[in-house]
């Protein structure tokens, strides 16, 4: 029994060298994992980079000045705005406008009527009827006094019809039509083209002299009154770039007056700024973010805000353009922002770097799971 057990032994250990032997080996993939500390980059054909409208800029260097940042309030252009009010005590008869239509200038806005009009309509008619007469008769047939009076007299009717309310047009068309007209009726116009942004008032309400009717206002242009300390007013001059944010919108803007005298509650000076607002972002009485951009400054290496993106790592970084398509993700720092633009180190002076598209360029090496790395 212990010779068999033995052999069973023996066998056993000439057998481990063989097993082993026919064991497979530890896979391993042809080619190892890909660098990850090289620059990743992200390709597109022409039709792509046309599609996402990428574009591209060399940095060069640029002056920027300081940003002074401020609250601001959306006012009226009171260069493009007109109220319109009787100059005589009259009552509303017809409406011809109403709240937020755009009318034109001289397009009737309402229809009024009057006792003093209807005097002054008549007198009227009576002095270009008689001036009438005087004038076919001739200076032959009259005194001299006499014809002048006739001719003052209709001067001083037209006068004074236009003076309570009527137009040059209306004083024409009564003294063709005679006393059919003469019944104190008269009609307010749009002394501008805009929009409507008041009319307090109803049919049949007896109005005074003075009494607002309409508020009419070009809206295309508006006004930023914004607030800064004395200190910042004597660095801002007229002419000074401004932005002006609402809704996560950025409008461009210039400064056109600085005031003089500070609010006595606040102690803040106001700047005013003109903004275009084509698109009627802006509307009197939002309030707004400004950020007005003063002095020469020194020169820098500055790129739009929306051309320098945040890594999946936090860190920041910008697209260059390395020729054919070819992007590659560089990080760089950004040393502060003003005027829309972030002032960066990391990179020289003569880079072509991606403006526009970065986005979509970011969202591209992301499907591809790269890293940055600043090199």
């Amino acid at each position: 029994m212990s010779i068999r057990i033995a052999w069973v032994l023996l066998a056993t250990l000439l057998a481990q060298p063989l097993l082993q032997a026919a064991e497979p080996a530890p896979a391993h993939a042809e080619h190892s994992d890909p660098d990850r500390d090289g620059p990743a980059e992200v390709h597109l054909t022409t039709a792509q980079r046309r599609a996402v409208g990428v574009a591209v800029e060399v940095l060069a260097p640029r002056r920027l000045g300081d940003e002074i940042r401020a609250p601001g309030e959306v006012e009226l252009n009171a260069y493009a705005t007109a109220q319109v009010t009787p100059r005589i005590p009259a009552q509303v008869l017809r409406r011809h406008a109403r709240l937020g239509d755009q009318v034109q200038a001289g397009q009737p806005l309402v229809t009024l009527s009057s006792v003093e009009m209807a005097q002054a309509q008549g007198d009227l008619v009576v002095a270009d009827s008689e001036w009438q007469r005087v004038r076919k008769l001739g200076k032959q047939a009259l005194s001299e006094r006499r014809f002048t009076q006739a001719q003052v007299a209709r001067q001083q009717a037209r006068a004074r019809v236009q003076a309570f309310g009527m137009t040059p047009e209306q004083v024409d068309r009564l003294s063709q039509l005679g006393a059919t007209l003469a019944d104190g009726t008269f009609q307010l116009p749009a002394p501008r083209a805009g929009t409507v942004i008041r009319d307090q008032f109803i049919l049949g309400e007896r109005v005074e002299p003075g009494r607002v009717l309409f508020e009419i206002t070009d809206e295309r242009v508006l006004w930023v009154e914004a607030w800064v300390t004395p200190e910042e007013a004597g660095r801002i001059r007229p002419g000074d770039r401004a932005r002006v944010r609402h809704a996560n919108a950025w409008l461009e803007g210039q400064v056109t007056q600085v005031f003089h005298a500070l609010d006595h509650a606040t102690r803040t000076q106001a700047v005013r700024i003109e903004v275009p607002n084509k698109d009627h972002r802006l509307h009197p009485g939002l309030f707004v973010d400004v950020r007005i951009l003063t002095g020469a400054g020194l020169e820098v290496l500055a790129l739009p805000e929306e051309a320098v993106l945040r890594s999946p790592d936090g860190d920041w970084l910008v697209f260059v353009s390395e020729g054919d398509g070819e992007y590659r993700p560089v990080e760089v720092d950004i040393l502060r922002t003003t005027g829309g633009l972030a002032v960066i180190s990391g990179l020289t002076a003569g880079t072509p770097v991606v403006t526009q598209g970065a986005f979509f360029l970011q969202s591209e090496l992301a499907k591809g799971g790269f890293e940055v790395h600043q090199h």
